[in-house]
């Protein structure tokens, strides 16, 4: 893990094209900017490892062709 130090309005880069800006630090939080591409997603960590638990769910589920055609006959 690479550990820095910022300070408000000062920043690191994440390859050429992605920013992480430090706007504002207030006692304990810390708030973030990110300048990214848009084909780049950006996820709080908690809403990612959701995402993922239900792509794996979905994955793993064993629905037949007969049970997806009658959810297009509705």
């Amino acid at each position: 893990m690479l550990v820095l130090s910022r300070k408000s309005n000062e920043s690191i880069m994440i390859g050429a094209n992605v920013e992480i800006i430090v706007l504002n630090v207030e006692g304990d939080n810390v708030k973030l900017g990110i300048r990214a591409p848009k084909e780049v997603d950006i996820y709080r960590k908690e809403i990612y490892l959701t995402i993922q638990a239900e792509n794996l769910a979905a994955a793993a589920s064993s629905h037949t062709i007969e049970d997806m055609s009658k959810l297009f006959k509705k």
